[in-house]
């Protein structure tokens, strides 16, 4: 897995955990157990949603505790006339004659149809460390790339509210 994420990346996936533990878990074992006591458990639906749910908690703690243990700790913080980490940027696509506001985010937080990229995206990669006015080819595939131009750049920090994005 490997992936990169903040300290407050990590904070949140450690909050989820326990919440998951404390009071998912909780409520789940809870279902299972009132569906079981509805009898047959061959064509008791309850019972087997109820057991469906309790094992998508536990398969979303472990998978948060492994990506916890294997993930890379990288700093949030950039210059402030460069594209770093939480930053909001105006890209100029000049194939398409367009101008787009992205904010750039770990893996976790990603999520495109908020306008949240990943700095380990394909334009992530491509305008992280560039300054303001710099013409950028972004590689899709060895033989295909177009360039944006960074228009703008505001340093929006690590917004709490930002979710870890579910799986």
């Amino acid at each position: 897995m490997y992936d990169e994420l903040t300290k407050s990346d990590i904070k949140k996936m450690e909050e989820e955990i326990e919440y998951r533990k404390l009071v998912v878990r909780k409520e789940a074992l809870e279902a299972v157990k009132e569906a079981r006591a509805h009898g047959d458990l061959s064509e008791n639906f309850e019972y087997h949603a109820a057991k469906k749910d309790k094992n998508q908690n536990e398969s979303r703690i472990r998978y948060l505790e492994k990506m916890i243990k294997t993930a890379v700790i990288i700093s949030d913080e950039s210059k402030e006339d460069e594209v770093g980490l939480n930053n909001t940027v105006t890209l100029y696509f000049e194939e398409d004659d367009v101008t787009e506001t992205y904010k750039l985010v770990t893996t976790v937080r990603g999520n495109s149809l908020e306008g949240k990229i990943s700095i380990e995206s394909p334009i992530g990669k491509a305008i992280l460390g560039h300054k303001k006015g710099d013409r950028v080819l972004v590689s899709v595939r060895p033989d295909y790339g177009y360039y944006v131009e960074i228009r703008e750049i505001e340093n929006t920090g690590d917004d709490d509210s930002d979710q870890i994005r579910k799986y």
